[in-house]
């Protein structure tokens, strides 16, 4: 593998996993299986990209001191370095997975960002690039404005070292929230954008997830949008160069599979692969994160 780290920068999350089998019961109990796992969109892709073989990873992230040694002790044993920043005020973020035990193993996130969207400039350093080969940049930074700053600051350190950047939009909701012009304005300098199909048409207009590869791939040199069940766009200069095919899975829980996907993807790019068999490893990373439960990949596996 060519030398250089892969350095995440991202959100850290207490996940709170709850399986229900058919829809909630308003005003009384649902019975289901719950769980308390790590998570943050951030540290997923850190964890995916150690277990899919790069062996120098590395996440900046932000946590409460309630929850800090055990996501530390949590990302160590996927094999990620971590540079967590413990907040002095705020408690760990953390996100409510409600996910539906059907056939489509959907979730819906409840989002308490805590710390995780406090990281900011103060936070960050040009030496944090020492030996990185590529800087990876979580969408969820983009909704607050002190990781805004810090995404900004970032980008400006990568530039100036000629360290390739990837961003993941992270959230439909957010998305809308924050405005499409204005997400392209932040994304600018970026190297690689990694949308799924509904970020991917939220922020083009274009229902065909072809056609919106395409035309982001006009602002950003490359443009992989993931699709679950229907594999991967792999997009350049206005045209769709790939369409990697999914690898067959039976849906657990869907939370984190596009992690999982960019997680992989990155680490076949470092390991010198092309865009397209990049793509091929990160779906088969996401055919393996929706059989599990969680996030993360399967510890020592």
């Amino acid at each position: 593998m060519p030398a250089g780290a892969l350095l995440v920068v991202g959100d850290v999350v207490t996940d709170i996993v709850a399986r229900h089998r058919g829809p909630l019961a308003t005003s009384t109990d649902t019975a289901a299986a719950i769980h308390m796992l790590p998570g943050g969109a951030g540290a997923n892709v850190a964890c995916w990209a150690a277990h899919r073989g790069c062996s120098d990873v590395r996440l900046l992230g932000r946590v409460g001191a309630e929850a800090a040694g055990w996501h530390e002790r949590e990302l160590a044993a996927c094999g990620v370095r971590p540079l967590l920043v413990v907040d002095p005020e705020a408690p760990t973020g953390t996100v409510i997975c409600l996910v539906d035990t059907g056939a489509s193993a959907e979730r819906t996130f409840l989002t308490d960002s805590g710390a995780s969207l406090r990281l900011d400039p103060g936070d960050w350093s040009p030496a944090l690039l020492d030996g990185v080969a590529r800087l990876h940049l979580s969408g969820y930074l983009l909704f607050s404005e002190p990781s805004r700053a810090l995404v900004s600051v970032a980008l400006e350190s990568a530039r100036a070292r000629g360290v390739p950047v990837s961003l993941d939009p992270a959230s439909t909701g957010f998305l809308t929230e924050l405005g499409v012009d204005r997400f392209l304005e932040l994304a600018e300098g970026v190297d690689i954008l990694l949308p799924s199909r509904d970020e991917a048409y939220l922020l083009t207009g274009l229902p065909d997830p072809a056609d919106a590869a395409a035309k982001l791939s006009r602002h950003v040199p490359l443009v992989v949008v993931k699709q679950g069940g229907a594999g991967a766009l792999v997009a350049r200069s206005g045209t769709v160069r790939a369409h990697v095919p999914a690898v067959p899975a039976t849906p657990r829980d869907t939370t984190g599979a596009g992690d999982a996907f960019t997680g992989a993807f990155l680490a076949a790019l470092l390991a010198g692969a092309e865009p397209d068999a990049a793509a091929a490893e990160g779906c088969g990373a996401g055919a393996m994160a929706v059989e599990r439960v969680g996030g993360r990949p399967p510890v020592g596996a």
